[in-house]
């Protein structure tokens, strides 16, 4: 049996992972193998994987539960609901509505009350340069601020939306509509603590609207100081794809972006399926016409 190899690809996290055909059913060594090369390394890619969409859920059932994408439906496979067409080819004559997915800093499902465990994205065609993905190790983001920020933020939730998706609203009106019903905001805690490895890591991204209890003013500055140091350069690696790889991502302590760095006339179409993760969140209940009216009478004499 070949032996596997995992070699370290950056300082912040990324390993790729050679020994394996994810095609045939893994042994529990194996899988062993992979998962605590994921907990070490966060985000894993293993090349030369040309797989199908069934071969790439089967793959992904051996990490986790796979995750049926009903909350973003328009966008899975026809015949596969657990694979995410991520792709810039046109659709039923019309361009694709994922060509623009993954513009800014995120994880995945976090608009849910069970963000995922993690994604596993299949590389079946892409352009010549570019099409880079991007993933930031948050794990060193909240070990690396002070102990007085750390003892702050450990007592906040945020509000993730589904809406500052980037490029959201120039989606199907209709989509948007179904998917807002289907996805009201819903608060996470900015600190969390990794079921398997017992980390503590920051929870934040570029989808958080504020903090619970702030208003988006308040929380904007913190906001954009927390992303900022988060995706900071020391903590980021950077893959660059090459045809049939498969990299897989823990979500739950990392952020991620898909880069905009290429020729967009060019095909990029990729697959992915992602793990169901832990219970988490409360949805965030919409303001009644009297609190609104509260406040604009409050901001009239402020």
């Amino acid at each position: 049996m070949t032996s596997i190899t995992v070699t370290a690809q950056a300082y912040a996290a990324g390993a790729r992972v050679t020994g394996l055909d994810l095609r045939k059913p893994l042994t529990p060594e194996q899988i062993a193998t992979v998962q605590a090369a994921w907990h070490d390394h966060l985000v894993l890619a293993f090349p030369d994987q040309d797989l199908t969409a069934p071969q790439l859920i089967a793959f992904t059932a051996q990490m986790g539960e796979v995750e049926r994408n009903d909350n973003v439906p328009y966008y899975r496979d026809p015949d596969y609901p657990e694979v995410l067409l991520v792709s810039n080819k046109p659709r039923n004559g019309k361009p694709s509505e994922t060509r623009n997915t993954g513009r800014n800093w995120h994880a995945d499902l976090t608009y849910t009350d069970r963000p995922a465990k993690g994604s596993v994205l299949m590389c079946k065609e892409k352009p010549p340069i570019g099409g880079d993905t991007m993933f930031a190790n948050m794990y060193m983001a909240y070990e690396t601020l002070s102990p007085v920020l750390r003892d702050f933020i450990e007592t906040l939730d945020a509000v993730h939306d589904i809406t500052l998706i980037k490029g959201f609203e120039r989606r199907d009106p209709a989509q948007i509509a179904d998917m807002k019903r289907a996805n009201p905001p819903i608060a996470h805690p900015v600190v969390r603590t990794h079921p398997e490895t017992g980390r503590k890591l920051l929870f934040i991204s570029e989808r958080i609207r504020n903090f619970v209890g702030m208003t988006e003013e308040e929380s904007r500055p913190l906001l954009r100081f927390l992303n900022d140091h988060a995706t900071a350069p020391e903590f980021v690696y950077r893959h660059q794809w090459a045809l049939n790889d498969v990299v897989m991502w823990d979500n739950r302590c990392t952020l991620h972006i898909a880069l905009k760095d290429f020729d967009q006339s060019q095909p990029r179409h990729m697959m992915r399926c992602s793990m169901r993760g832990e219970k988490s969140g409360y949805v965030i209940q919409p303001e009644s016409k009297d609190d609104a009216s509260l406040k604009s009478a409050l901001a009239a004499v402020s």
